[in-house]
């Protein structure tokens, strides 16, 4: 996300980084993912392989490659507690599903874009801890300097 939360425009993401979408493949891959039909739809090639694709649809009742339910609730509920499950999209699903995360694995792109609709939820950080940090500078195939962020919520008693 940008310096202002912006994700994306016209349902397409804001920026193309390729270590970015290495990080979310290798965090991703043997996982379940769970999106919004848009995200699905925007997918090049549809289903992301070695992965179980979950999507939010209440107008579609099947997408190839993917298992359909009509809310997030339905679709957690279809996962064991042992899965690890990742929310990749879009801002609504976000939005249902930033309380429920004990984990946020965010890249922030030291940017404020021109154009975006789509932003990511505000979120306090108060509730959570950095558990890592890593800052890359801008390069010929990436833009803008970036790092990658991961946030665990603390555990209130």
């Amino acid at each position: 996300m940008a310096r202002n939360g912006a994700i994306g425009f016209q349902n397409k993401l804001l920026y193309w980084l390729p270590n970015d979408l290495r990080r979310f493949k290798s965090l991703t891959t043997g996982h379940t993912i769970i999106m919004g039909r848009k995200t699905f739809l925007s997918l090049p090639k549809g289903e992301l392989p070695n992965r179980r694709n979950v999507v939010l649809s209440r107008s579609l009742a099947e997408l190839p490659g993917a298992e359909v339910f009509d809310n997030m609730e339905q679709a957690l509920e279809s996962c064991s507690p042992e899965e690890q499950v990742y929310v990749i999209g879009g801002e609504s699903l976000y939005r249902q599903a930033i309380s429920k995360a004990d984990r946020l694995c965010l890249t922030l792109i030291d940017d404020l874009p021109a154009n975006a609709d789509a932003f990511f939820p505000e979120f306090t950080s108060a509730d959570w801890t950095i558990e890592s940090e890593e800052e890359h500078p801008s390069d010929e195939k990436h833009t803008h300097p970036y790092k990658f962020v991961d946030l665990v919520r603390n555990q209130h008693n």
